[in-house]
């Protein structure tokens, strides 16, 4: 007599076997996914910091304003990306809306460079929390006319021609600012060196984007547990992540920093 269908047996070996082949496939879309965003991030770094070398050329050499004011007493019109603001052009505090922050980078003075709003995102910035729901993934660091840190442990670089081996030194890094959105320049201490900033690590094997003055950008793998532990707390909004402390026999990472870090030669 002819079956019209399947018995229990051979129901549960092709269950079986679908389960199997997801068990091997899944890891790899995983790593396929995690690799497009990889490019696409390092892309949108590139993309920044081209629009940040075309305001050095249309400026006489003079680098773009680093610093994003965090209270309400900001100079509008000044700044690579002004604060979050209003419809009405007033500063919308903290933390702030996605729609408010984008407002604010659409006002900045690399937006008409830039031209558009997804560059300024790493695709694989997952803040989603109430206090964490910010746009912005990617900062200036304070050496390239920036903030300067509490210890005055270097001089920004006003100019272009100021930084010096530009390769060699960065202008953009990911950060997940726990106050809600990324607030002023990326600062360190270079004489220590010690953390002032968290760094963001969206990326699988413990990497992130670096975008170089040169132009360029890579990825580059963290070594140190406290600096992933540092971004961790970061992403999740968590102030403790400021001001984080490199234990005894760490540090490969925030010397790395203190290398790569531009600022105005003494």
């Amino acid at each position: 007599m002819k079956r019209s269908a399947f018995t229990l047996v051979e129901l549960l070996v092709v269950i079986a076997i679908i389960a199997l082949l997801m068990a091997i496939l899944t890891p790899a879309l995983n790593m396929a996914r995690d690799q497009a965003r990889r490019i696409h991030c390092v892309h949108n770094v590139k993309q920044l910091t081209l629009a940040w070398l075309l305001y050095t050329y249309d400026n006489d050499d003079k680098l773009v304003n680093a610093h994003v004011p965090g209270d309400s007493g900001f100079a509008k019109d000044t700044y690579w990306v002004e604060p979050p603001q209003t419809p009405t052009g007033g500063y919308a505090g903290r933390p702030a809306t996605r729609e408010e922050e984008i407002r604010g980078i659409q006002k900045g003075l690399l937006f008409k460079y830039a031209k558009f709003i997804d560059i300024y995102r790493c695709p694989s910035d997952y803040r989603k929390t109430s206090s964490q729901d910010a746009w912005r993934s990617f900062s200036l660091v304070g050496g390239v006319n920036g903030e300067v840190d509490g210890g005055n442990t270097y001089t920004p670089a006003k100019t272009y021609s100021q930084i010096g081996n530009p390769a060699a030194k960065i202008a953009f890094l990911e950060e997940a600012d726990p106050r809600g959105w990324n607030i002023g320049s990326w600062i360190m201490n270079l004489a220590t060196p010690t953390w002032i900033d968290p760094l963001s690590i969206w990326h699988s094997k413990a990497r992130s984007t670096l975008g170089f003055a040169d132009g360029g950008a890579d990825m580059h793998t963290w070594i140190d547990d406290s600096t992933k532990e540092m971004s961790r707390l970061g992403m999740e909004g968590d102030p403790r992540a400021m001001n984080y402390p490199v234990p005894a026999g760490e540090g490969e990472d925030v010397a790395f920093m203190a290398g790569v870090f531009p600022h105005k030669p003494p």
